[in-house]
């Protein structure tokens, strides 16, 4: 296969960037999105100039590292991760653009890496639970019903990608703040910091310069791990719970 790139190249966070055209040849259709653009960087290395940054890890669809906006849509065209997404989803032939996620709480650092440490600081204003030391209690110590397991399972598999934000037309983290904060309040372990949670990380992700809900829906399209949109619903309801109760105190 050959295909024609356009990618977003940006030196810094305080450079302006623009999208540069390059050619690739010879792709085969059983490569990932991330190894043809190592198979890119190779030849910029060769020709001396400065390869294309861009953020990965795992390659296994489960840290969420790897960010990108492939036609105007998050991980491209199908629904799984960037580093999951395989050539064989273009044709020979093919322009690509290839940009960075567009949201001002997520800064672009270089080219197609962006700082999603927004997302960080949610998580530490209340994604955790009251956990005495000393040793692992036992399994069953404390029952769960298989419901709120599986809900809790689903939410908990958010891998914190950001492709709701990027997707999202107003650019806002709800999709994401409402699987932390529903995976935990489900469960009884979570029950100490259940009000504290929501309110906190709530508070946070308004901080951070996130848009707000309109219930647009792209962010549960867009989400690889199918984080439901009723996700959001679930929260708002906790939080009005959570208001009203501190309201009353």
């Amino acid at each position: 296969m050959k295909l024609t790139l356009r990618v977003w190249r940006q030196r810094n966070a305080d450079a302006d960037g623009a999208m540069s055209t390059y050619e690739v040849d010879g792709v085969s259709p059983d490569m990932s999105f991330l190894e043809m653009l190592d198979t890119l960087n190779e030849e910029l290395i060769l020709k001396g100039e400065d390869p294309v940054a861009f953020d990965h890890d795992c390659r296994e669809g489960i840290c969420g590292a790897c960010s990108l906006v492939i036609n105007g849509e998050a991980h491209g065209p199908e629904r799984t991760t960037t580093c999951q997404l395989h050539m064989r989803s273009f044709r020979d032939g093919d322009t690509l653009d290839i940009e960075p996620w567009r949201a001002s709480a997520f800064p672009v650092i270089k080219d197609l890496v962006v700082d999603r440490s927004a997302f960080d600081r949610i998580i530490q204003a209340g994604g955790y639970i009251t956990a005495p030391t000393g040793s692992a209690p036992e399994a069953h110590a404390t029952p769960v019903p298989k419901p709120d397991a599986d809900l809790a399972f689903e939410h908990a598999e958010c891998i914190g990608c950001g492709a709701c934000v990027a997707a999202c037309p107003n650019g806002a983290a709800m999709l994401f703040t409402s699987a932390k904060v529903n995976h935990l309040n489900v469960l009884p372990q979570g029950a100490p910091e259940r009000e504290t949670r929501v309110l906190d990380m709530v508070a946070q992700m308004d901080e951070e310069g996130f848009g707000g809900c309109t219930l647009a829906g792209e962010c549960a399209t867009a989400c690889p791990k199918g984080i439901p949109l009723t996700s959001i619903t679930s929260m708002n309801k906790e939080w009005l719970l959570a208001t009203r109760k501190v309201a009353k105190r």
